[in-house]
């Protein structure tokens, strides 16, 4: 692929029409925070502190430092490559093999579609234990979360106008929600009440040690801080990315895991550790602890909003990279098709909303949702790591951030043995990834054969095909 020439200050120089700049720092700030804050945090905390007990913020803080190592990744790739966005255009420029291109892109796709089937079941949750409808059971979880993914569905089918500003008063809504927890917990303990000496209370399941047990919760915790990787789509319409983008990304993964600690140490001076890890409501269980005439409807509302907004992203995410593949004649020509009168991929979306649908209704659970999530990006992040150091040959016109060599190199190894088995992570991920890549791969088989019988030829990613968006909290 042809470099993107640019200037000194990092801004694409191209025949084209560029995208307007018209992101400040803190308007990026904003963006990066809402994109890494929602459903991780208000869904998974509860099965956290089922594996540790009272450390519940520890595995949320190794998480951070992983997300941390690979976000100097991502920063030397965007600022490099300002317009070449996405994982699956870092890894062609490395490795410059179709197969491999394809693999990473459908990967992003997958988790977006498992992140929003894990949304989809924290809104039915939260739901009914907001407005007290009393639906424990599995059914009626599972039957809530399929209508709300097809009300997602139909968003999606009728067209969704997306703006960097209407994600300020989301990320809003979703900062105000953590913040009264934070306050309910600091109110709490000011005042006497919970139980402060939980957070360093550690239970470790009887066959596992203290430390493969943070490690078993930390893949789980990992799905807290996806989302940091999707801001480097806006590196085009930053101001001067190359100056700006580093500290504003750094900023954000800082304030997130601040908050994410803080969540977790209020969530369990207030609720024992055992009581928060059932049902898949744990924050709620802290509003109503800590602030029992607090509105638990006006909260379970904020809750349902955020992972709403996170599920609709998300498909819209990976129908759009479904369409991209197609157009790159890499998946079936049909899943490209757009519907005549509202001009947005209609089959992809179908295709996509199937997934998931047998997502919420085979597997169900949050923890194997959440944590295939973090399993397929932490395999794509593994091979985002090389690709910096393979790139390092390749030279560019401009000035641009460079990570400290040994920080891919941890980042390489630190993901990858978090995507390992020996983690303790549960089985039923790696066969519900595998499921997911197989059906991609068969199709790409089908495409490849196609394309043989029809003389068509796989043609060179770009970014507006594959090189989009990876999941958000």
């Amino acid at each position: 692929m042809t470099d993107v020439p640019g200037n000194a200050t990092g801004q694409a120089v191209s025949v084209e029409p560029s995208l307007h700049r018209v992101m400040g720092p803190w308007l990026l700030l904003l963006f990066i925070v809402g994109d890494i804050l929602g459903t991780g945090i208000y869904a998974l905390t509860g099965q956290v502190a089922k594996q540790v007990g009272g450390v519940v913020w520890l595995p949320f803080l190794v998480a951070f430092v992983v997300a941390l190592i690979t976000a100097f990744s991502y920063l030397e790739l965007v600022t490099k490559y300002p317009k070449a966005a996405g994982a699956a255009l870092y890894a062609h420029k490395a490795f410059g093999i179709h197969f491999i291109t394809f693999i990473v892109a459908f990967a992003v796709m997958c988790s977006g579609i498992t992140s929003a089937s894990t949304a989809s079941r924290a809104f039915a949750a939260n739901l009914s234990g907001a407005f007290d409808l009393g639906l424990t059971g599995t059914y009626g979880i599972t039957l809530i979360g399929l209508a709300f993914m097809a009300v997602v569905a139909a968003v999606n089918f009728r067209g969704v106008g997306e703006s960097v500003k209407a994600n300020v008063v989301l990320t809003c809504v979703e900062f105000t929600g953590l913040m009264i927890i934070i306050v309910i917990g600091l109110w709490a303990i000011g005042a006497g009440e919970g139980d402060v000496s939980r957070i360093t209370q550690f239970h470790a399941a009887p066959d596992r040690s203290a430390f493969w047990s943070v490690i078993a919760a930390t893949t789980l915790a990992f799905f807290a801080m996806v989302g940091f990787e999707d801001s480097v789509n806006m590196a085009e319409e930053c101001k001067d990315p190359t100056r700006i983008f580093p500290k504003v990304l750094l900023t954000g993964l800082l304030i997130t895991g601040v908050i994410y600690v803080l969540v977790s140490i209020s969530a369990i001076t207030l609720v024992p550790p055992e009581q928060l890890g059932e049902g898949e409501t744990p924050l709620l269980k802290v509003v109503q602890a800590g602030a029992p005439n607090f509105p638990v409807e006006i909260f379970g509302f904020i809750t349902m909003f955020a992972v709403a907004n996170s599920a609709l992203i998300n498909m819209l995410m990976a129908s759009r990279l479904v369409y991209g593949m197609s157009r790159e004649h890499v998946l079936p020509q049909v899943l490209g098709k757009v519907h005549a009168t509202r001009r947005t991929p209609y089959i992809a979306i179908g295709f996509t909303t199937l997934l998931a649908f047998a997502l919420i209704t085979f597997v169900g659970e949050v923890p194997a949702l959440g944590g295939t999530t973090a399993l397929l990006l932490l395999c794509v992040f593994t091979v985002v790591n090389i690709a910096v150091l393979v790139l390092r040959k390749d030279r560019v016109g401009h000035d641009h951030f460079r990570t400290p060599t040994l920080l891919p190199i941890l980042g390489a190894v630190a993901c990858a043995f978090f995507a390992g088995p020996w983690t303790g992570r549960d089985p039923v991920q790696y066969k519900i990834a595998g499921v997911l890549i197989g059906i991609g791969v068969v199709l790409w088989f089908v495409t490849v054969m196609v394309n043989r019988a029809t003389g068509q030829r796989p043609t060179e990613p770009e970014m507006a095909d594959i090189g989009g968006a990876g999941p958000v909290n």
